[in-house]
C-alpha cells in the first residue's frame, strides 16, 4: 500500500510542540502519550528490522509501529476486519440511523467525569431504544442495536452522542416471528426523547448520590470547580435525539 501524502503523524511532528505549548494544562497525560506514540510510529525512534533479498541484496530497513489504538497507520488493518465482521452480521432488512445528543450543561460534565457521564449516556439511550421497541403500542419486538461514541462534533469541539444502526424491526416478544416496522417509520423521536430525558437524569442524579460528589468546570469561564446537582438548564433541555432516518447502506463505516 502506497503511503499517502499527508498523515495524521507528519501533523504532529510538524505542528504538535507548538500546540502542546500553547494549550499546556489543558491536555491529560494519556493524550499527551497517545500524540507521542503517533509520531514515533515507525520511525526509527521506535527501532526496527532489516529485510535483504538473499538473490539481489535488496534492502528494506521496516520500522516498528507503536500499536496504539488510537494511532491511524496501526489500527487500519483492524478497523478493516472489524468492519467486516460487523457487515456479515447484518441482516436482509432496512436499517435505521439513530443520533442520541447531550447538550451543553451535561457535556460540561462530561468532559470532567468522562467514564461516568459516557457509560451513563450508552446505558441511557439503548434502554431507551429497547423499552419503546418492545411496548406493543409502538412495535413490539426485541430489537438490535449497534452503538457507537462520538466525544466530538464536526466543528472538533466537545459534543459527546451516540450514534446508532438499527434494524427495522425485531423478534416478536414470543420469539416465534419477526416484526417489521412501518415503512420509513421506527419509532417517534418525541417518545423516545421523552423517555431518554427522564433515564438519563434519573442516572445522573443516582451516580451523583452514589459517588463523591461530581466535579465540573464551565468550559471558556473562571468559575472554577463546583458540585454538579444535575444544573437547572439540565432538567428543561436534557437531551436531543434526531429523527430516525433510513440508511442507504447498514455499513457501520457510514454511520
Amino acid at each position: 500500500m502506497l503511503r499517502p501524502k499527508l498523515e495524521v503523524a507528519d501533523i504532529f511532528r510538524d505542528h504538535g510542540p507548538a500546540w502542546r505549548a500553547a494549550n499546556a494544562g489543558h491536555v491529560s497525560l494519556d493524550q499527551l502519550k497517545v500524540m507521542s506514540a503517533i509520531e514515533r510510529c515507525r520511525t526509527v525512534a521506535l527501532g526496527g528490522h532489516v529485510e535483504r533479498c538473499e538473490k539481489c541484496s535488496h534492502t528494506i530497513i521496516a520500522y516498528n509501529s507503536c500499536r496504539n489504538r488510537h494511532c491511524p497507520k496501526c489500527q487500519s488493518a483492524a478497523a478493516r476486519e472489524w468492519l467486516a465482521e460487523r457487515e456479515a452480521e447484518l441482516l436482509p432488512v432496512p436499517y435505521f440511523h439513530v443520533v442520541f445528543t447531550l447538550p451543553a450543561a451535561i457535556a460540561d460534565i462530561a468532559y470532567q467525569n468522562k467514564d461516568v457521564i459516557y457509560g451513563l449516556l450508552f446505558k441511557a439511550s439503548s434502554e431507551t431504544m429497547l423499552r419503546i421497541a418492545a411496548d406493543p403500542k409502538h412495535l413490539g419486538a426485541r430489537i438490535g442495536i449497534l452503538s457507537i461514541l462520538h466525544t466530538w462534533g464536526s466543528a472538533l469541539t466537545h459534543h459527546p452522542h451516540v450514534h446508532m444502526i438499527v434494524p427495522g424491526g425485531g423478534f416478536s416478544l414470543d420469539g416465534k416471528s419477526w416484526v417489521s416496522c412501518r415503512p420509513l417509520f421506527l419509532l417517534a423521536v418525541e417518545v423516545l426523547s421523552a423517555l431518554f430525558r427522564g433515564l438519563f437524569l434519573d442516572k445522573l442524579r443516582a451516580a451523583h448520590r452514589a459517588r463523591s460528589p461530581l466535579t465540573w468546570r464551565r468550559c471558556g469561564t473562571q468559575s472554577g470547580w463546583s458540585t454538579a446537582s444535575t444544573p437547572s438548564v439540565a432538567r428543561r433541555r436534557c437531551c436531543a435525539i434526531s429523527p430516525a432516518t433510513p440508511t442507504a447502506s447498514p455499513s457501520p463505516i457510514d454511520a
